[in-house]
């Protein structure tokens, strides 16, 4: 299963590559034109993903940025406020699209070392109404929490901050990238997961292994609004069919097997848990990434062990100066994990 060129990419799960069945899919997918929503695969996957979420509609979205996007400007206005984690990848990654496009502040609060937002701040962070005050209007979580490791938030979590959400007149929005991670690392149901969520987007092309796209869900209503936001951003795709088609086997073949990854994971921080010069700053991985912080010790620094590394076909990136990011997916089998354990051992001992 390895890439063909026989290069290891651990950067993200973003690096996967569409299957054969995929593919074949691909080809043979009966399309429509979307934006009039006559894309028949589209529809279908739309439809799937919702009854996977446990929503009434669900919309095909270009990324998981644009998905985002659309479910901040869906719920807010210009001059409301977002209360968010400040390792949210809505706040780090997003390029600010929120405010630049949406005029939608960003009110962040600390994520806790197990990824999750303290009730306290949430409620704390809640602008009672002021002359003075933006309006406060939505909680974002991020579930498999990226920054913070990996790490997949319960669903008694997730029901409590939707209960106090919504006590104080604000929607929720579930970054799910990798949701399909965290329900398999919790042996529970996106449904479940989402439950207390107002609107709810994952992603496809991460672990899922399709080339592009994410879904955005909620009930109809939401999903009208955030349609048309969709066009307004360019979203409006016509022939997506063709793109929708992998998605639909992604979500039949690829959910299942998610496990594999965690274990390969797991095999590595097995493998280097040991060596000198290596801790797991944010904690033993609990899904697919394995975050590695290279002490002052160890025999090279982070960037000789990247050029190290790179020579020898294994890629990584950096998530901080002295810190690594290992992503493991469905192009990453048993005798790569050897591999890169071997390689680190060799480069460390």
């Amino acid at each position: 299963m390895a890439f063909d060129n026989g290069m290891i990419d651990l950067r993200s799960d973003t690096v996967t590559q569409p299957t054969p069945e995929m593919r074949k899919a691909m080809a043979e997918a009966v399309v429509g034109d979307d934006v009039y929503c006559e894309d028949p695969t589209v529809n279908n996957l739309q439809e799937t993903a919702a009854e996977l979420m446990g929503k009434e509609a669900g919309l095909f979205v270009p990324s998981g940025t644009m998905a985002n996007l659309i479910a901040v400007l869906a719920h807010c206005q210009r001059g409301d406020e977002a209360i968010m984690g400040n390792l949210g990848h809505t706040f780090l990654h997003e390029v600010g699209g929120m405010s630049a496009l949406g005029g939608v502040f960003a009110n962040t609060i600390p994520n806790q070392n197990d990824g999750t937002l303290s009730l306290e701040d949430i409620r704390n962070s809640y602008r009672e109404e002021d002359v003075h005050h933006p309006e406060s209007r939505l909680v974002i979580l991020e579930n498999t929490q990226n920054a913070c490791g990996g790490i997949p938030l319960s669903v008694d979590y997730m029901r409590l901050v939707g209960e106090l959400a919504h006590q104080l007149g604000m929607k929720l929005h579930v970054d799910g990238a990798r949701i399909f991670n965290a329900t398999v690392a919790l042996n529970t149901t996106a449904e479940n997961l989402a439950a207390a969520a107002d609107s709810v987007m994952f992603c496809l092309s991460k672990g899922l292994c399709a080339p592009v796209g994410s879904v955005l869900c909620g009930s109809s209503e939401f999903i009208a609004r955030s349609r048309k936001i969709r066009k307004q951003l360019g979203g409006g795709m016509r022939q997506a069919g063709i793109l929708a088609a992998a998605g639909l086997v992604a979500l039949k073949s690829m959910v299942g097997r998610l496990g594999e990854d965690h274990v390969h994971a797991r095999q590595i921080a097995d493998g280097l848990k040991e060596l000198p010069g290596i801790e797991f700053h944010k904690g033993y991985p609990q899904t697919n990434m394995v975050f590695i912080h290279i002490k002052s010790n160890a025999s090279k620094n982070p960037e000789e062990l990247r050029t190290y590394f790179a020579n020898k076909g294994i890629l990584f990136s950096f998530s901080g100066p002295e810190h690594f990011r290992l992503v493991t997916h469905y192009w990453i089998n048993d005798a790569d994990v050897t591999r890169i354990v071997n390689s680190f051992k060799e480069a460390l001992v």
